[in-house]
């Protein structure tokens, strides 16, 4: 089972997101976690409704450090995966282990203003970015992690827009 870490700076939203659908489109392949660099303490209820809406379970996400990742007797990733800029430009902690880091930049739905409709949509353009990446991933198969070229290759993902 391969570790995989969704980075944001307050992960409330799209690293949840990320990390929700990789659980469960990696059908136990994964074990998924999720983070933030200056996390806000709570998960953005709108990233909750869009998981119900797509009918993924809901329980047991909340906003954390990366410090936990990162400190001594935590898990070993395999990959993280960076899904807002910012938290890609930060400096990153010293991650135990040698996991592939790469960036898969989506803007933020949290920033989205307006009624439950138009906040909805910019949770599901996301949920659907992050989607088709997660997709593009598992497509190409475990040997991915071993691979030469393997970080360029998930990397490369992050391009995907449609």
């Amino acid at each position: 089972m391969r570790n995989v870490l969704f980075v944001c700076t307050a992960n409330s939203a799209r690293s949840v997101l990320g990390e929700a659908l990789l659980r469960h489109k990696g059908e136990g392949r994964f074990q998924t976690y999720s983070a933030g660099s200056t996390p806000r303490g709570t998960v953005n209820p709108d990233a909750l409704t869009c998981l119900q809406r797509h009918g993924l379970p809901t329980e047991g996400f909340r906003s954390k450090s990366w410090d936990e990742f990162s400190e001594a007797g935590g898990p070993e990733m395999d990959l993280i995966i960076t899904v807002c800029d910012s938290a890609a430009g930060e400096v990153c902690p010293v991650w135990l282990g040698h996991p592939m880091v790469v960036h898969w930049g989506i803007p933020d739905p949290a920033s989205a203003e307006g009624d439950n409709e138009k906040r909805g949509a910019a949770f599901d353009f996301a949920y659907e970015h992050l989607s088709r990446r997660i997709d593009a991933l598992l497509e190409l198969g475990d040997g991915i992690f071993s691979a030469s070229d393997g970080r360029a290759q998930v990397n490369a993902i992050g391009q995907i827009q449609d």
